[in-house]
């Protein structure tokens, strides 16, 4: 048995780029990785291609496959009376089915606040439960609608924390609102 160079056992603890890892399996992910929801805690979990499509179509298991397809839901339309009725404070929103109700979260500088809200699954477009989200953009002139996977919906809620300053929010908050919503594709802020 061979014993390791000093500087190869230090080189460990060194500060470096972050490698993340399935957290199922422990192999190394791509920048670019898929998720799981873990149901019960609502969690959401890197994992390798291979760990997630043992979790594709699977019924009563613990975690659910998140999708990675983004619909830009051009025909779809709420209106402002109905917007209003939400009382969602801000015109960011995603809504998920969750059994037979819907959840309703909204971004905003301290991470996502979930609407308390009776709300029935009526107004949503047929999504996946549970991992796919009814994504809604109403800052300024906006009136865009997705079909996202709620790791998107995470991930806009994470830069808006991230990059939130003062009461506004600040230029950067927008900027990285407006990049989001550019690269998901279809509508964008007037």
């Amino acid at each position: 048995m061979t014993t390791p160079p000093p500087f190869a056992t230090l080189r460990r603890f060194l500060p470096g780029k972050a490698v993340e890892h399935c957290e199922l399996c422990g192999a190394e992910l791509a920048a670019d990785h898929a998720h799981l929801l873990e149901l019960e805690s609502r969690r959401i979990a890197c994992c390798c291609e291979a760990c997630g499509l043992l979790f594709e179509h699977r019924g009563q298991s613990r975690y659910r496959r998140i999708g990675r397809d983004v619909r830009y839901l051009a025909d779809f339309r709420i209106t402002d009376a109905e917007w209003e009725s939400l009382r969602i404070p801000i015109g960011l929103a995603f809504f998920v089915r969750a059994g037979e109700g819907v959840r309703a979260f909204y971004p905003g500088p301290a991470g996502c606040t979930e609407s308390r809200l009776p709300l029935s699954t009526g107004f949503l477009p047929e999504m996946e439960p549970e991992v796919e989200a009814l994504l809604v953009n109403r800052v300024g002139a906006a009136r865009d609608h997705y079909l996202a996977p709620i790791d998107r919906c995470y991930r806009l809620a994470g830069l808006i924390r991230m990059h939130w300053r003062g009461l506004s929010g600040g230029e950067e908050v927008w900027r990285q609102i407006d990049g989001f919503f550019a690269a998901l594709g279809g509508g964008g802020r007037a």
